[in-house]
């Protein structure tokens, strides 16, 4: 746009023209192009003509005005044509980083008050920013500064979650983060005394206008945004969903680190950064295709440990607490097959036992193979890098120890024992016949159902099916021995299979494939393929519970069945294949989920 000086040094044919300018209607609504003009003012008259105005770069906005219909002083730096002529009436639009923000025809009425969406005002500082249609400034969060504030923030509500005293547990506020429409992220707080009156109105997801807050300074201890700081809810705070937004605004934004920055800023306490990669062992269980996992134990000891690695890195243990915990089984069994990757959003990096190790935090967030676009790339990675991720340094993942039967019992037996896994090779003496070799598990979440009145129900309270379909799992009792002790092992879900090579499901089905006259609650007898495995030698990976520490049984579980060493000409590993065909039916995948949700 042309300057004030610039106008008055313009040819002689322009002169009447400026004193016509000087008489015409002014609007109402602070029109400023630059930190020099003067806002135009309202004469109460009809405005007359204008002319073309050329795109301004301003704070990295483009103001661009095109045929407006208001004519105005020389203190407003217009251009006009040089034959004075008015052109025909069309709009102003104001463009970020290249896309239309905001975009509003411009009429005055004989009052002088502007009537459309927005215009441009220019703050004390001289930078131009939206306005809405009661003169509200709309300012982006690159803009927040300490102090209060009674601009307008628009913004969609990522994730929140509840701030307390470590110690006494009390409630100090909601904490939020929130992004913009060009990306960039904040954190909100709303203190204690005023979240009943905000937190009813908000959901993950929404897109808010908020008006009047004030700007706090950002906490230097596990910042979860770049921003210096907060957006704070003050007494004065509007809060309202933004309907109908032409702008689109992000869904969400990652800040990944890899190993060697987790370990540049160990026990550090400063900012928590997010993690990506894919499972190796989920409390101590190797990844199997469809691995069930002991949630009832989760819960009660309100964390799991997965080990995790992203590409061809390190391996470290992640530790959810808490929330994270209950998110991470609840999506782990939202998925059919057992899912590879992991996304733990704000992890605090910690050195534990001599190690590098990352735990959740209250703000922290759990997605796996699909949900979100960094998981959906790593899972493509994974499908091509089958090889590059196999490649698992030995001495950071925890190997279950190879005992024998006796090393293991007087394990159990001393005092200083604790749930572990462990290693060890025993030949199938026989398999329990009196008891039922396998159980009914829910669809949905795998835990065991019961039946009800009229149909099976979920023993999983957290578990949302109304309908449950049992599916059948292994829970098969088999006694074994090594040259030094006999054992009691119970074979639970995948392990059975790997010992079968059959599922328990398909099994139940064929035994009442052959005897259509039996009725559904009958007893279905252990089957041939179990009987067979007796005599076979085979190495297991078992688990000292609780329970047999307690006392309570001395049946030791199966975890998982370990195969016969592969000859050196196998072509293809089986867990190799499983991940190519989860990147492969990555596009069916998520096309269902979608549907369902």
């Amino acid at each position: 746009m042309e300057s004030k000086s610039h106008l008055s040094a313009s040819s002689n044919r322009t002169s009447d023209l400026q004193t016509d300018v000087s008489s015409a209607i002014k609007p109402k609504s602070n029109f400023q192009i630059d930190g020099s003009s003067t806002p135009m003012e309202s004469k109460g008259q009809a405005p007359t003509s204008i002319d073309r105005m050329s795109a301004t770069e301003m704070d990295g906005y483009s103001v661009i005005e095109r045929n407006s219909t208001t004519q105005t002083d020389g203190e407003s730096p217009i251009r006009m044509k040089p034959n004075g002529k008015s052109p025909a009436p069309s709009t102003i639009a104001l463009k970020y980083t290249g896309k239309i923000v905001t975009s509003s025809a411009m009429q005055m009425k004989t009052g002088g008050k502007a009537v459309g969406s927005s215009v441009i005002a220019t703050k004390p500082h001289g930078k131009a920013a939206v306005v809405s249609g009661n003169d509200v400034e709309v300012m982006g969060f690159d803009e927040v500064t300490l102090g209060p504030h009674e601009a307008e923030l628009r913004f969609r509500l990522i994730h929140f979650w509840e701030a307390r005293n470590p110690h006494m547990k009390t409630l100090i506020g909601e904490e939020m983060l929130l992004i913009d429409e060009q990306g960039n992220v904040i954190k909100g707080f709303i203190p204690a005394s005023r979240v009943q009156t905000y937190l009813r109105k908000m959901t993950s997801g929404t897109v808010y206008r908020l008006n009047k807050f004030f700007g706090s300074r950002n906490k230097a201890q596990y910042r979860v945004a770049d921003h210096n700081v907060t957006v704070t809810f003050s007494w004065n705070t509007a809060l309202s969903a933004l309907q109908n937004s032409p702008v689109l605004f992000p869904e969400d934004r990652f800040r990944f680190h890899d190993h060697e920055e987790f370990e540049a800023n160990c026990d550090l306490g400063g900012d928590l950064y997010d993690y990506v990669g894919h499972m190796r062992l989920i409390n101590g269980q190797a990844m199997t295709e469809h691995l069930i996992i002991d949630e009832s134990d989760i819960a009660e000891k309100r964390h799991l440990v997965v080990h995790v690695q992203t590409h061809g890195g390190p391996v470290m243990k992640l530790y959810l607490w808490d929330q994270a915990a209950a998110a991470f089984c609840q999506k782990f069994r939202s998925y059919g097959s057992t899912p590879r990757v992991l996304l733990v959003a704000t992890v605090n990096p910690k050195r534990i036992g001599g190690t590098l190790a990352l735990t959740s935090m209250t703000s922290s967030r759990v997605f796996m193979d699909i949900d979100v676009q960094p998981t959906r790339d790593y899972l493509n990675w994974l499908g091509s890098n089958s090889g590059v991720a196999d490649e698992v340094i030995a001495d950071v993942v925890t190997k279950p120890e190879t005992v024998t039967l006796g090393e293991l019992f007087s394990y159990i037996k001393q005092e200083t024992a604790k749930v572990a896994w462990f290693e060890c090779t025993a030949t199938i003496d026989d398999v329990f016949h009196g008891y039922p070799w396998y159980y009914l598990s829910c669809g949905g979440c795998n835990t065991k159902a019961t039946k009800g009145p009229t149909s099976l129900v979920c023993t999983n309270e957290k578990c949302a099916n109304s309908e449950v379909v049992g599916v059948p799992q292994y829970l098969t009792k088999i006694s074994v021995y090594d040259k030094s002790e006999q054992a009691v092992f119970v074979l639970l879900g995948d392990a059975g299979r790997e010992l079968t090579g059959k599922h328990a499901s398909e099994l139940v089905a064929r035994y009442f494939e052959f005897n259509e006259d039996v009725g559904a609650d009958q007893t279905v007898q252990v089957p041939q393929t179990l009987i067979d495995t007796i005599g076979q030698t085979h190495k297991f990976v078992v688990k000292v519970s609780k329970h047999n520490l307690t006392g309570k049984t001395q049946t030791i579980t199966v975890t998982k069945v370990l195969p016969e060493p592969a000859p050196q000409n196998a072509i293809e590993d089986p867990a190799d294949e499983r991940i190519r065909k989860a990147s492969g039916s990555l596009e069916s995948q998520e096309a269902k989920r979608a549907k369902s949700g």
